[in-house]
Parts: C-alpha cells; sequence; structure tokens
C-alpha cells in the first residue's frame, strides 16, 4: 500500500553528499518544519530524470519559493557517490538536496518502489512528486508505467 495525502513520512535515512564527503540526513532533517517539494526519479542519468524532471525543479526553484515552499529534494535509489556527481553534472549545490535512498528502504517504506529488473536496473522508485509540510504528505503525484506528466515541476506548481 503506498502512502497517501495525510500520511506522515515514515522515519528514515538517507545519504547525502557533504563538503566531507557523505553524510546520513534524516526525513526529519529534512521535512520536519518546513514545507518542501520532493521528487523521485528511477535513476540518476537517465534520460528523462536527466533532461526534463530534475531540470524542471531546478529551473523553477524560484517559482517554488514564491508559492511558500522552503525547499526542494530529488531522492533515487543511487547511492550517495552516484547522487553526489549528477548534482555536480546538473549544476543544483544549493539549490535542491539529493537523498541517496541506495537500498530503496524509503521507496520501500511508502510503497513507491518499481521493479526495474526488465532492464537491468533492480528494485527502484517510481517516478512521482510530493508536497510534503512538516513531514505530512500535503499533495502526491504519482506517475503511471513510463510516463513524465503529474511529478513534472510545471504540474506540481500548477496545483500547489
Amino acid at each position: 500500500m503506498s502512502i497517501k495525502v495525510g500520511d506522515k513520512l515514515p522515519e528514515a535515512t538517507f545519504m547525502t553528499m557533504g563538503a566531507d564527503g557523505p553524510e546520513p540526513v534524516t526525513t526529519s532533517d529534512v521535512f520536519n518544519g518546513k514545507r518542501v517539494a520532493l521528487f523521485a526519479v528511477p535513476g540518476a542519468f537517465t534520460p528523462t530524470c536527466s533532461a526534463k524532471h530534475l531540470p524542471g525543479f531546478k529551473d523553477h526553484a524560484a517559482d517554488f519559493k514564491a508559492k511558500g515552499v522552503d525547499a526542494i529534494a530529488c531522492t533515487s535509489v543511487n547511492d550517495v557517490f552516484v547522487m553526489g556527481a549528477w548534482g555536480k553534472d546538473q549544476g543544483v549545490s544549493g539549490e535542491m538536496t539529493l537523498l541517496a535512498d541506495g537500498n530503496g528502504d524509503f521507496a520501500e517504506e511508502i510503497g513507491l518502489v518499481l521493479d526495474g529488473s526488465g532492464f537491468g536496473m533492480g528494485k527502484r522508485s517510481q517516478r512521482y512528486a510530493m508536497v510534503v509540510n512538516d513531514g505530512v504528505v500535503e499533495a502526491l503525484h504519482v506517475e503511471d508505467g513510463g510516463e513524465f506528466k503529474v511529478s513534472s515541476a510545471e504540474y506540481v506548481l500548477e496545483n500547489l
């Protein structure tokens, strides 16, 4: 069963790339006391994720702030080194937090796992976007398989 609007995010630990290397960060660290736009991608450096999904949130960061969003975060079932390299490649340092869900524990906890075994990718996160207000899901937009519509930055902004 997947997470839904009104649910509190489960406590989980992600990894982020800090100035001195990998650092753990919890859902409480990221979401408590803040309104956060969180989006998930099946994989860093994959075509739609790199060409459209992350760039949309980067390009619209000021628009999210204008609508009362304190921070933007992206999660993926990738290791922290891949997420760190992707963040550098995409030029998002300081604009959003990249949350490595290396083992897919968070994706599993919220019921949004994608089985990418047929593509040699193993367990991944479904593509989605949500707005989280003080740890509680305020809005949730989960894509149907292979689509990129409702989790785009533009769609989320229109529905804030």
